[in-house]
């Protein structure tokens, strides 16, 4: 795992990166190297039509978009949505060299389906990040086939880096789990802050203030226990919540027996089992 409070530095980065879409999570790659010092010369980007903010970022960096004759990569970076991954892995195969690791972000395309596209002896990275990376604090989990070599793997996660921690999977079946936990996981956060924002308001504050107690609450609580890397959250937990007190009461209905528990159990459940499903 690579520390988020240490991100590395991309300046002697020394490879040829091609990034295939540049859509929200290309965008955040992009920004991310850019940030930690990517040269942009080393970046070439594939997209017809980038994301007015994306284009700009191109523009005053001087970055490759869509050159005639890119040269081969050395980092092939797929980020493109799945519906239209079918039609564009295709048309960028050409890039792709004895030397290139290609690197999926996109859900739902096995390292199998890469390998029939680009090729069975190509070194394939099939990762799944979350939308945190945009600001720098994204989680990634990340598996490789056989073919990858020690260097790809750096390379691979010095870049990834750039937008967050990354964690390897011994198993490419984890990722569908890893959607579930992490990759659908901000979903789950802000539902929070929704739920707590309701139900402060039900028991009887003004809407506007029970969703800002509860945004603020939410957040602060993260960034807690982001700058608490040593301590378990049950631990933290456990520091706010006094016997038989406020907290107490609260934590004896969502942790009983049709609680929080039972009900992430099920979530997770549902979209693991989703993740295979749209992975085939």
């Amino acid at each position: 795992m690579t520390d988020a409070t240490a991100p590395r530095s991309l300046a002697a980065f020394a490879g040829h990166v091609v990034l295939v879409g540049a859509g929200q999570m290309g965008g955040a790659l992009l920004r991310g190297w850019l940030g930690h010092g990517l040269a942009p010369a080393r970046i070439t980007v594939v997209d017809p039509r980038p994301p007015a903010n994306v284009q700009a970022i191109i523009d005053a960096h001087g970055i490759a978009l869509d050159p005639p004759a890119p040269a081969v990569a050395d980092v092939l970076i797929l980020a493109v949505k799945p519906q239209i991954a079918e039609d564009v892995m295709p048309l960028v195969r050409h890039l792709v060299g004895p030397r290139t690791v290609v690197v999926s972000v996109m859900a739902g395309k096995t390292i199998a389906r890469l390998e029939e596209i680009f090729g069975a002896g190509t070194a394939v990275v099939r990762t799944i990040p979350n939308t945190p990376a945009a600001v720098g604090r994204g989680i990634t989990g990340a598996a490789g086939n056989d073919h990858v070599s020690p260097a790809q793997r750096a390379a691979v996660e010095t870049l990834l880096s750039a937008v967050g921690r990354v964690e390897w999977l011994f198993q490419e079946n984890w990722i569908d789990i890893v959607t579930a936990v992490s990759g659908s996981g901000p979903a789950y956060v802000f539902l929070l802050a929704e739920v707590l924002a309701r139900a402060g308001a039900a028991a009887g504050l003004p809407a506007d203030l029970a969703a800002r107690l509860a945004r603020a609450t939410v957040e602060g609580a993260g960034e807690l226990m982001y700058r608490s890397p040593d301590v378990e959250p049950a631990t933290l937990r456990q520091n706010v919540t006094s016997p038989n007190g406020t907290t107490h009461a609260a934590l004896q209905v969502l942790m009983g027996a049709d609680g929080i528990d039972s009900a992430f159990v099920a979530a997770i459940a549902a979209a693991t089992k989703r993740s295979r499903e749209l992975a085939g």
